[in-house]
């Protein structure tokens, strides 16, 4: 898949503010500072269609892209944020929970997690509570291009198998890097194949 137009379509923290366009939905999630809007623009061709910082915690809101008029592109709000206040955390974990729970467009949720350090509690627990529901999603390893091959497929092996460890259906998994581009083609592929069986 291409993707030859990425148009930002709205923020909300209510699923009833949506974008009232209805189209299969995917999102990304993952913890503070994993690289998810650096990620997101590679995927989309584009510098500046999520905002990027070194700050952790930008994204407050769920934010829709559309994309070729044909899907949407979902940037959640992060967790784990330790820096938080607990009632900040608290209000972003609610509108995290309110999108999973009831966005009825939903198709897959891609959890990111740094490829360069082991799981951390945050991603388990996370990981753990989709384990159990409903929502069907993958797992991209981010920032891809830090470890050189070797190195990278062995922190990568012991992530996959702590996470598959919880899993009663092992998800797909993938490697990228918003720098050089790696992992790019393959998700834009397993999202096409993905709306083909709508």
């Amino acid at each position: 898949m291409t993707i030859k137009e990425a148009i930002f379509a709205g923020s909300s923290t209510k699923v009833q503010e949506k974008p009232k366009e209805r189209l299969p939905e995917f999102a990304f999630i993952g913890r503070s500072n994993v690289g998810k809007s650096s990620l997101i623009n590679s995927l989309c061709n584009s510098r500046k269609l999520a905002k990027t910082s070194s700050a952790p915690g930008k994204t407050r809101l769920v934010n829709h892209f559309r994309i070729n008029k044909s899907w949407y592109l979902v940037d959640l709000p992060g967790y784990g944020y330790a820096k938080l206040s607990a009632k900040e955390r608290e209000k972003l974990e609610e509108v995290i929970r309110v999108y999973l729970n009831h966005s009825a467009e939903l198709r897959h949720l891609f959890v990111l997690i740094d490829s360069r350090h082991d799981v951390q509690k945050a991603d388990l627990e996370f990981i753990g509570e989709l384990a159990g529901s409903d929502i069907p999603f993958s797992v991209i390893f981010t920032k891809g291009d830090k470890l050189g091959p070797v190195a990278r497929e062995k922190q990568l092996s012991r992530n996959r198998e702590q996470i598959s460890a919880l899993c009663e259906e092992v998800p797909a998994f993938f490697a990228s890097s918003s720098e050089t581009g790696l992992g790019k083609e393959e998700i834009l592929t397993y999202i096409e194949n993905l709306l083909k069986t709508e």
